[in-house]
């Protein structure tokens, strides 16, 4: 059957309502068979590879299918003018956490129809903790396809030259970026940039290592408590006397790590393919690389769990991308495709990009560790294609693959998914990194986003 594949910006929403024809067909109410289906993905080779899978499955049920390729940062806008002009796709995947709960907030899902997607594939092949972080009680409001995690990556080589411990603490890491750091190199290069996702999820990690909460079990906002005031003034000192100047983001820190000029950078498992130098747009260019493209990767160790001062224990962040069913969407097909996609589809879905799709969905009923097992055998990289084992040390692809169930997130697990989804149009916690990396009292720039979250959550009430 015909796949009509659409890219969509800002500029291709049809004055913003996508209700005019050619921005995407409409969902199962309106007497179109065709069913539209929106991929949180804008990388060409990434969209051409969903586009084969959704291709294979057309071949076999005879489903139409239009794909519409949607940047992560224009996502909110474009879901709420879909939604206001009554269009909205059947189904959406690639989406994450906090999406599924803004979507959730709106009453845009069937969660009768995702349900049963679960139920059919059975939900004992999941991981449990993607369940969990997908559900709203006993409610299940997406179907947990994949997960990323977040990592702090070091130097191995400059650290044992060091004499200096794996920096998996508050005062490791402090201890060997002032160790590391020189006129030539950083001891640590982090994100920064104000209203940037990246800087949120960052700081998130190193806060929930010290216990910061974003609420507490009774839904009041902890933001501005004394953990995470410790955890603002840790990343403060990290910022201010180790990393380098200017505002830095999702693109400036790899850029740094990868040209050698630091000792440790957070970012998230999607860069393994990369620092392995399997991508021709973003290969590491230090002195060592010239040689040997692969000597980034051969000398990277990883932390996924930062332990704070005020814990009783490490917390790992990730994200866990789901596919979802909307309201009024064609369910039936809707559910197909799903269900497609994470078995026959599975394999060639989670070969995009194994290094930030680890399979949380780990086998099927009668081959329990299928897709695990598979995963670990999977080429990464875009240009140059390789297993990862031929770069990383075994204990780091172990890190990576368990990452799924030890999975931490702020809100969720107190109850408070929504006001997680809220959040990501204002972003006041990434506000408040970047002021204190400036210079602005701890304290008083997590009171100052305490108060943005309070405002947020008030307007939930």
């Amino acid at each position: 059957m015909k796949i009509r594949a659409t890219a969509v910006t800002m500029t291709a929403v049809c004055a913003a309502a996508l209700a005019l024809t050619g921005c995407t067909s409409s969902g199962g109410d309106s007497g179109d068979d065709t069913l539209t289906f929106w991929v949180q993905e804008d990388l060409p080779d990434r969209v051409a590879a969903t586009e084969a899978i959704v291709d294979a499955f057309s071949g076999e049920s005879g489903v139409e299918v239009e794909v519409v390729s949607v940047a992560e940062d224009q996502f909110a806008q474009l879901i709420t003018s879909a939604a206001a002009a009554g269009d909205l796709p059947d189904v959406i995947g690639g989406i994450s956490l906090p999406q599924v709960r803004t979507l959730s907030a709106n009453e845009l899902l069937d969660t009768d129809a995702v349900g049963a997607v679960i139920e059919n594939l059975d939900a004992s092949t999941f991981s449990e903790k993607a369940l969990e972080l997908t559900a709203d009680g006993d409610t299940q409001l997406a179907v947990p396809s994949e997960s990323w995690l977040q990592m702090l990556y070091y130097r191995t080589d400059l650290f044992e030259a060091a004499g200096l411990d794996a920096p998996d603490s508050y005062d490791k890491i402090l201890e060997a970026a002032a160790a590391l750091d020189s006129a030539d190199m950083a001891g640590f290069v982090g994100a920064t940039a104000p209203g940037d996702a990246f800087t949120e999820q960052t700081f998130e990690q190193v806060a929930l290592g010290n216990d910061c909460q974003l609420v507490d079990s009774d839904g009041e906002v902890q933001i501005g408590s004394d953990a995470c005031v410790e955890s603002f003034d840790f990343y403060g000192d990290l910022i201010s006397n180790y990393s380098v100047p200017g505002a830095q983001d999702v693109d400036t820190t790899r850029a740094t790590y990868f040209a050698g000029d630091a000792a440790m950078f957070i970012w998230s498992s999607f860069v393994l393919d990369e620092m392995a130098g399997l991508r021709e747009d973003a290969k590491p260019n230090c002195p060592e690389c010239t040689d040997n493209p692969a000597f980034l990767a051969e000398n990277t160790g990883v932390v996924t769990s930062i332990a704070g001062p005020d814990a009783d224990g490490p917390a790992q962040f990730g994200e866990i991308t789901s596919w979802t069913i909307t309201d009024g969407a064609n369910t039936e097909d809707a559910q197909a495709l799903i269900e497609y996609f994470m078995s026959d589809g599975y394999e060639d879905w989670i070969a995009i990009a194994p290094e930030g799709k680890v399979p949380v969905r780990f086998g099927t009923t009668d081959e329990p560790t299928l897709y695990s097992d598979l995963w670990a055998t999977l080429p990464a990289g875009v240009d140059t294609k390789a297993p990862l084992s031929d770069f990383y040390a075994p204990e780091v692809l172990e890190a990576v693959a368990a990452g799924p169930e030890n999975i931490a997130r702020w809100g969720i697990p107190q109850g408070q998914g929504d006001l997680l989804g809220a959040l990501q149009g204002e972003l006041p916690v990434a506000t408040a990194v970047s002021e204190v990396t400036q210079g602005t009292d701890p304290a008083a720039a997590a009171e100052t986003a305490a108060e943005a979250v309070r405002s947020v959550a008030e307007s939930l009430q």
